[in-house]
């Protein structure tokens, strides 16, 4: 069982920056062994996948972000970041730590999720 919980947001003006944290509790096994990830839903949209960070620690990135976001994770204090650089704002939404596994690929449905933190861009 993993618990999440999100900080780190707030509003921001377009060119901006802000960093997202995520702490995880794992009741059983280990957070290494966890695929961890950041989505982000906007009113009216489909849920998107920003990025995500495999138990090696590789990183993938969607087009919309890559270049301007980062995502890292501090295993040994079991927290996962999302660093967001340039602001836009599109980049306005909900966003959401989630976990898939332990083990396994990143890519597919993730089983844990934290409650969600606002972000908002402001041109």
């Amino acid at each position: 069982q993993v618990q999440l919980v999100e900080s780190g947001g707030g509003s921001v003006q377009a060119g901006g920056s802000l960093r997202l944290s995520c702490a995880a509790s794992v009741s059983r096994d280990n957070y290494m062994w966890y695929c961890m990830a950041w989505f982000r839903q906007a009113p009216g949209k489909e849920r998107e996948k920003v990025a995500h960070i495999d138990q090696g620690g590789i990183t993938t990135y969607s087009d919309s972000v890559k270049g301007r976001f980062t995502i890292s994770r501090d295993n040994p204090k079991n927290t996962l970041s999302l660093e967001m650089n340039s602001l836009k704002p599109e980049d306005s939404a909900m966003y959401y730590c989630a976990a898939r596994g332990p083990y396994g690929v990143c890519r597919g449905d993730y089983n844990y999720w934290g409650q969600g933190t606002q972000v908002t861009v402001s041109s």
